[in-house]
């Protein structure tokens, strides 16, 4: 297995540095380097500041790609309209393993960030500036930056700044999650939607952006749209951080112009000539072949016209060698362990996807497939927060990248390749992923006995449904380890003790024990 992602990977770039000027001269530039590398900035009113982030078609760089001119607009309205001064978020929450480019900026050029920030907070009249962060490298360096600048939170300052740390999780990062950490309660999403332009920190109207579209704000305000226009694409302007990991020899953050090839990015880190499938947008995103990607260019259209997404900027190629639904199902498990838990969806739904999935791998057969499709179907957009939603599309997206696999593991029992890891996951924890892997064991009903209760498919729906008959239909795979207990308790509810558990027959596929010894040899 690839080992975890480090804080700072290698950055490169592709033409001219924008976000990243200075990175040559020196490993994190302070205060008294950045104005050198990047001079001073002049203060907008928050119309400018708005013209300027539509002029160079500035959106969102967190995954939601959410307009940000629009968003200053609406913080604006919201607190003329209500007489609240609003509050300023940096969002430098990146717990998704494959993704450093943010953890990158707030590291090596934390001021540019603070720039894109203080200038908002500026227009806007803010009084509150909160950073949001997830490692202890990227609160220190915060920390330092904010000393370096003479911002702090104590009272009486005109700008009282602060930071915050949240967990390295998937749903911490999500908007609403980041509000509520900054207001004392936990990281997680609250299960109420809610738009921070109107209410977020305090009750306030709150401008919350990512940490990379605040730096492309402030390099737009010195540049001018004119300027930053002559970068990219005339319809998407500028630079995008990507980084790039998984079957690669050099995991990297590259700094790109919007329309260069993107097989030209993945080719600087080493990833294979012809890699199997690019995962696009990170564990929330989509799946592209290698058709697709001789065809797309570094664009949040580009990416979308050929299946993929920008997202946040993770771009993970898989070689040949390895089986993608194996790395795939890695995913799904991490996934499900990342749910919040605080609705059915994500609670539920998630594992049951991830244990669909395993069946499908270890040879649950057309039934399996079916059953996989059905849940994930179920999980979309029923969930509390975004994650439901992500997860069911990295999902979808496998099982439409990967048909010529699927029908080997469907039909044949399977690939014939094992699972190698090659997409990075955190490895404080791994072996709680396991959880979806076959435990060896399957469900039976003795059908004498059997009277069509329909207890056991309320214990377990994601093994047993109800027919058009009432009687149970069983998933024909091996129980997830995951669903054990539950299965156990559906044996011990059932009035008529027709439902047990017996081991799955010998002359299965001997794929379980594979994919066992892949986990294995990640763990090592």
């Amino acid at each position: 297995m690839n080992a975890p992602l480090p804080d700072v990977p290698e950055v490169r770039v592709v033409g001219l540095p924008q976000l990243t000027s200075g990175f040559d001269l020196v490993e994190r530039l302070d205060l008294a380097m950045h104005l050198k590398v990047h001079g001073p900035l002049d203060p907008m009113t928050g119309e400018r500041l708005a013209e300027l982030a539509e002029s160079v078609s500035l959106r969102g760089r967190g995954g939601a790609g959410f307009p940000f001119g629009k968003k200053l607009r609406a913080v604006a309205k919201a607190s003329i309209r209500r007489g609240v001064r609003p509050v300023v978020v940096i969002n430098g929450s990146e717990g998704e393993p494959a993704c450093r480019k943010d953890t990158v900026l707030l590291n090596r050029t934390p001021h540019l960030i603070l720039d894109g920030a203080l200038l908002a907070a500026e227009a806007l009249g803010a009084r509150t500036l909160v950073v949001a962060v997830t490692r202890n490298s990227t609160e220190m360096s915060v920390r330092s930056a904010l000393a370096e600048r003479g911002l702090s939170d104590r009272r009486g300052q005109h700008l009282r700044a602060r930071v915050v740390r949240t967990p390295e999780r998937m749903v911490s990062g999500e908007a609403s999650a980041v509000i509520r950490a900054v207001n004392g309660g936990p990281a997680l999403p609250p299960g109420r939607r809610e738009r921070a332009a109107e209410s977020g920190v305090a009750g306030a109207p709150t401008l919350l952006s990512n940490a990379e579209t605040y730096a492309q704000l402030a390099v737009a305000a010195r540049l001018g749209p004119r300027r930053y226009g002559h970068t990219g694409l005339a319809d998407e302007p500028g630079t995008v951080l990507l980084t790039v990991s998984g079957a690669v020899a050099r995991p990297m953050v590259v700094e790109v112009p919007t329309g260069v090839p993107l097989r030209y990015v993945l080719q600087l880190a080493g990833a294979p000539p012809l890699p199997q499938g690019v995962l696009t947008g990170g564990y929330h995103g989509n799946w592209i072949d290698s058709t697709a990607l001789h065809d797309a260019v570094v664009s949040r259209a580009s990416l979308a016209a050929v299946g993929g997404a920008l997202g946040a900027g993770a771009v993970l190629p898989i070689g040949p060698e390895t089986c993608p639904i194996g790395e795939s199902l890695r995913i799904a498990n991490w996934l499900a362990a990342e749910t919040a838990g605080q609705c059915g969806p994500c609670k539920l739904g998630l594992p049951a996807a991830a244990g669909g999935l395993s069946d499908v791998l270890n040879g649950g057969g057309p039934a399996a497939l079916e059953a996989l499709r059905e849940v994930t179907q179920a999980v979309k957009g029923r969930g509390a927060c975004k994650h439901p939603d992500g997860s069911a599309r990295f999902l979808s997206s496998t099982l439409s990248a990967f048909t010529d696999d699927l029908a080997a593991h469907v039909l044949d029992g399977g690939c014939g390749r094992e699972t190698l890891g090659v997409l990075p996951l955190p490895s404080p924890g791994y072996e709680d992923l396991e959880e979806s892997i076959p435990s060896g064991e399957k469900l039976a009903v003795d059908w004498t006995l059997c009277q069509g209760h329909g207890l056991c498919a309320d214990i377990v729906p994601e093994l047993i449904r109800l027919g058009p008959d009432g009687y149970p239909a069983l998933a024909d795979a091996s129980v997830p380890v995951h669903l054990r207990g539950r299965a156990q308790r559906a044996v011990r509810r059932c009035p008529a003790l027709a439902l047990r558990i017996e081991q799955a027959p010998a002359e299965r596929p001997a794929l379980p024990s594979a994919r066992r010894r892949a986990l294995g040899s990640a763990r090592d």
